[in-house]
């Protein structure tokens, strides 16, 4: 891990990191309790790419690649490596495939034994209307989310609580649960359901690709597909 990431560590580092969190956390619950329904999306997602660029994108390249936020070099200046970017989009597809082939099964007799939907699944959706769903769970959800959390705070955490165990090849450790307490907590904050702090499971998926993977790519494709497929269960089942 480079020196941009590791300066400053123990309880400076943790203060920054969390003082930074809950800054954002509270600018998004004020953003969804004030704003119209049609903009808080928007503005959530400028909140976090805009406090993404406050604390990594400004800074130099090597701070922005060891904080997996490179984006297959998309955000670095220079002229753009096609194969680099190629590989880095080829490799987010495989890890979310292969995510998605083991979780969603889980996770839709999970659905349907929290939800309990009555009736027979029936979903009419047209093309364009699927490929508006997918692309503003990627670019409008999932990606802001991941560039703070993943990018930013499980990053930063890392620096804090050093020591790590493998996980099925990826170096992990309190990091990945605090990033996720966290994550969950941001979540619960702006909407207040208890349902809202599950979404601490799927961040440990989420933060273990970080870690596995090296930048933020597969967690941001895993993490919208996780988000498209809940929405369809959802409309299908007529349950929201």
């Amino acid at each position: 891990m480079s020196e941009a990431v590791r300066e400053p560590a123990g309880v400076r580092g943790f203060a920054e990191a969390f003082g930074v969190t809950l800054s954002v956390t509270a600018a998004v619950t004020v953003a969804s309790a004030l704003l119209p329904d049609r903009y808080i999306a928007t503005a959530v997602a400028f909140v976090f790419l805009a406090a993404t660029w406050a604390t990594v994108w400004r800074r130099d390249d090597a701070h922005v690649e060891a904080c997996g936020l490179a984006l297959g070099g998309v955000v670095l200046p220079g002229k753009l490596d096609g194969r680099r970017i190629a590989r880095a989009v080829g490799r987010s597809l495989l890890w979310a495939a292969i995510f998605a082939a083991i979780t969603f099964v889980p996770f839709f007799f999970g659905w349907r034994h929290y939800w309990r939907p009555h009736g027979a699944f029936g979903l009419r959706i047209f093309p364009l209307d699927l490929a508006n769903e997918a692309f503003g769970q990627l670019v409008i959800i999932a990606l802001p989310e991941e560039a703070f959390y993943r990018g930013y705070l499980q990053s930063r955490l890392d620096a804090v609580f050093p020591k790590k165990i493998n996980v099925l090849g990826a170096r992990v450790g309190v990091s990945l649960l605090v990033t996720s307490a966290l994550f969950a907590a941001g979540h619960f904050a702006t909407i207040r359901e208890p349902s809202r702090l599950a979404v601490f499971f799927p961040s440990l998926l989420f933060g273990w690709l970080r870690a596995r993977t090296g930048g933020i790519g597969a967690g941001v494709t895993y993490h919208a597909s996780c988000n498209v497929f809940s929405e369809l269960l959802g409309k299908g089942f007529r349950v929201y």
